[in-house]
Order: structure tokens, then sequence, then C-alpha cells
């Protein structure tokens, strides 16, 4: 099975039917949602909004554990994340999609791990995002004619508020390309679980200061809207392409890593 994370203004796959709508408890609390299952190229797919449907979820709010092991409480080996950020790098623009390759973490006061209590792990993150599954998303962007930005690294901050204009003179000095709210800790707790995750991130505006206008959360949504077709055409396509066995190193996250 593959989990998809759906972010601000993607609430559903548009044209797939859903077969079935799981509610998931996990000791860490509820998730986002209910995670809708259904069949897409061929493969098990269970999708969920990430910010809640409708959207009422802020991104500091989020229950990034729970969310995470309802996916592994699936069964889904992979996930990919769909998120919107703001553009920090200048080469890239509203609307483009990009597949970050590195994150930066800015984040405070969220539950980050699964290994909380007694038992001390630390998985590597030197590749914060899996290799195999962003080959696959490259070669279906190549395959359905959908340009990609290849590499990123993602700035993620806590939110709820916008950055500041200096912030994101700041992070452009620490290399980020673009910026959001929500990529950790998802992405290092389905490390902690062994799962492969992948990130596609659609730009829906610059980052504050840029372009010397006020940001609005609705360009954000309407920027989204707009590329659905898109995200939706990539991921059929990456569905139909990724192998059946995993042969990274994901999945052996914890090996070596426990104290």
């Amino acid at each position: 099975m593959v989990g998809v994370i759906g972010g601000s203004g993607l609430y559903e796959i548009e044209g797939v039917v859903v077969r079935e709508e799981r509610k998931i408890s996990t000791p860490y609390g509820e998730p986002s949602g209910l995670y809708r299952l259904c069949d897409i190229a061929g493969k098990e797919v269970a999708f969920l909004p990430r910010h809640g449907s409708p959207h009422h979820i802020a991104p500091h709010k989020v229950n990034y554990r729970a969310n995470i092991l309802g996916f592994k409480k699936l069964g889904a080996e992979r996930i990919i994340s769909i998120n919107a950020v703001g553009g920090i790098n200048k080469k890239m623009k509203p609307g483009d999609i990009v597949l970050p390759d590195q994150i930066i973490d800015m984040t405070e006061g969220r539950e980050r791990t699964f290994y909380d209590k007694e038992e001390i792990v630390h998985v590597d993150f030197t590749e914060p995002y899996c290799p195999e599954l962003r080959a696959a998303i490259i070669s279906a962007g190549k395959e359905a004619g959908i340009k990609l930005k290849q590499k990123a690294s993602y700035i993620c901050t806590n939110g709820p508020r916008l950055e500041t204009a200096a912030e994101i003179r700041a992070f452009s000095l620490l290399g980020a390309d673009v910026v959001g709210m929500t990529g950790m800790p998802e992405a290092s707790l389905a490390r902690e679980l062994g799962i492969c995750l992948a990130g596609i991130a659609v730009i829906t505006n610059p980052a504050a200061g840029i372009s010397g206008k006020k940001l609005t959360t609705t360009e954000v949504v309407e920027k989204m809207a707009e590329s659905t077709g898109r995200i939706k055409v990539l991921l059929e396509k990456v569905f139909s392409i990724i192998p059946e066995q995993r042969n990274c190193g994901c999945r052996d996250a914890l090996k070596d890593a426990k104290m």
C-alpha cells in the first residue's frame, strides 16, 4: 500500500473512486481524519488530508505521530506527502512542482519522535527523503511530461503565522529554496517506522518580502487548485512504476540506531 498525504488545497484526489473510509485509532490520539482507501494504477492507495476535511487543523496542531502511525497500521510501506510551499529561490516560481531532497527543521513544540521514553533511538537522516521513491517520481514526471524541480531544500517553520521578510532572507542564507509548515516531523517520523517518504511541493506564492506584496491564504488555495490536475497525473504515473519490492535503506532505518 502507498499512502498519500494531501496538503492545503488538496483534500481529495479528483476523479478517484473511494471504495472505503477507514477510521484508525492510535496510542497518540486521533489522526487528522478518515483514511480514504482507493485503487489507482493497480496500487492500493490510502489518502489522508493532513489538515482534516474540511480544513480545520493548523500546521502546529496536526497530530503527525497519529497520522504516520495510522498509515503503518494500514500496511503502507511508502508515503507521498503533498505540500503547499512558498518560493524562496527566485528560480522557483508559483505553480512550479518541486521535489525536495533536503529539510531544515525550524519547528518547536511538536511531538517529533516515537521514542520519547526509555528507549533511545537515533535514526540516520542524512537523506530525509527516500531516494528510491524520489527516483520513481522523477521518472513519472518525465513520462508524463510534467516538469519537476528535482532538488530543493525545504525549510519547515512552526506557523501558523507566515514568515517575516527578514526571516526569509536568513533562510535563504541557510540554503533554503522553499518554505512550508508541515514537512517536519512528518518525514522523520516515517523514517522511525521504516516507511519510505518523498515530498511533492507546489509553490503557491513567493515567500515574504520577495514579491513585495501581501501574502494571503487565498492565493495558496487557488494555486494548489490549479495544480491538482498535474498532481493527479503525476501520482497515477508514479503508482504505475513504483517497484513492488523496496530496495532502499528506509525499511532498515532502526538497524544500528538503538542505543
